[in-house]
């Protein structure tokens, strides 16, 4: 059984996270909120661990099992461990310690796969996975900035300091020092910090490992481990082709997206021959993306994202498709919206009648075209659960 929680941080946001009432892990990104949320569950007989402290650190990664003597210590109903994937062996320990006692285990951590690789048990499947995202429009409420959030993103330790964009720059190098460099996960970090700046161009956009490698300079199995590390850090994800039942030939490849558009803002390099839209289009598609990504996981975790896309060329940004929804989303970052704006949309209805149509623009207007309802950008991203035909199917 899950309980939805509605969490006010100390800037008085709510965050919209299911969590349910047995052990779980919350995994995201640094900044995310992660610690926040976790100490507003903290309760009578609680006992709160972080790994971060360098103390403590050093003590139960020396000594893991000194977990067992402090909880039979302190007898406690319910255990938090931040940051958990600094010591993956202490799973081994939480998992002694649910087998023996009706602990609840609250883990935190900014990467679930670097956990699996170092050989660490996920807990035999005794915890639930959940994610931690940016903040959503719905969740800052009137204190959102469509203008702020393209700009500099909505990674909550960014978005609501005093500079944002200084902020986002120092999120950027605490990465590449304190968890690229530190851990030893890459050999050239001035090579990995190329790579992010080259690969900041695909934001939103279909990727090729081989191209990326040439446009590097670099060897394709290096880009390729460096992609690894992106999504190990949580930091980018993949969007695979949506080709179910597909009457037509769909692309191989998958799209590109870093998880926040802040950070692709700041990776993103300018220069005097770069056009405004080349820049915020795919800011747009990526913040539209981000929230659909933190939608799913709140509301309708049974959903699946996808992309669409023929070697036809014709394109939707964004499939929705799961047992409560099969929606197509296509994004246009444009007030003015042309008959070619449409043209994705309609080959995908013709192929896939079953799904709704929806079409985003930067105008203001609600507006239908046929089967496609048309909604203006700021108006989506709060509430995006309205147009997905959920309310009739609950």
């Amino acid at each position: 059984m899950q309980i939805r929680s509605k969490f006010v941080d100390t800037m008085k946001i709510i965050r919209h996270i299911n969590i349910p009432q047995t052990s779980f892990f919350l995994f995201g990104p640094r900044g995310t909120g992660k610690s926040t949320f976790v100490k507003s569950l903290i309760k009578k007989d609680t006992l709160y661990i972080d790994f971060l402290e360098p103390d403590t650190f050093r003590t139960f990664s020396a000594f893991p099992e000194t977990l067992i003597k402090t909880v039979n210590a302190t007898d406690p109903v319910q255990v938090i461990i931040d940051e958990v994937q600094k010591i993956p062996q202490i799973l081994d320990v939480v998992h002694k310690i649910m087998e023996e006692k009706k602990i609840r285990f609250i883990l935190t951590g900014s990467s679930a796969r670097k956990l699996k690789k170092s050989g660490a048990d996920l807990l035999g499947g005794r915890a639930l996975n959940f994610r931690m995202h940016p903040f959503t429009a719905a969740e800052l409420g009137n204190s959102f900035s469509l203008d702020k959030a393209l700009q500099t993103g909505l990674i909550p330790v960014v978005e609501r300091s005093a500079d944002p964009a200084k902020s986002l720059s120092a999120y950027v190098d605490i990465y590449l020092r304190e968890e690229i460099q530190a851990e030893g996960m890459v050999r050239n970090l001035g090579t990995f910090a190329r790579f992010l700046e080259i690969i900041s161009f695909s934001h939103g956009t279909v990727l090729n490992i081989s191209n990326l490698a040439r446009e590097c300079q670099i060897n394709r199995g290096i880009v390729s481990g460096y992609m690894d590390i992106l999504e190990d850090l949580l930091l980018a994800y993949r969007l695979p082709v949506f080709a179910k039942r597909a009457k037509r030939k769909t692309a191989s490849h998958p799209k590109f997206y870093f998880f926040d558009n802040g950070l692709y803002r700041r990776l993103r390099q300018r220069g005097p021959l770069d056009i405004e839209s080349e820049i915020s289009g795919p800011a747009v598609e990526g913040l539209v993306g981000q929230h659909l990504r933190a939608y799913i996981d709140f509301a309708i975790p049974d959903t699946q994202l996808y992309y669409w896309r023929t070697l036809a060329g014709n394109e939707v940004d964004f499939i929705l498709y799961g047992i409560k929804t099969f929606t197509a989303i296509e994004v246009k970052n444009s007030g003015i919206l042309k008959p070619v704006d449409y043209n994705g949309l309609i080959s995908f209805g013709d192929d896939y009648p079953e799904a709704s149509l929806i079409l985003i623009y930067r105008g203001t207007l609600m507006m239908k075209h046929k089967n496609i309802l048309i909604v203006p950008l700021e108006i989506f991203l709060k509430d995006p659960g309205e147009y997905f035909g959920l309310k009739d199917k609950k």
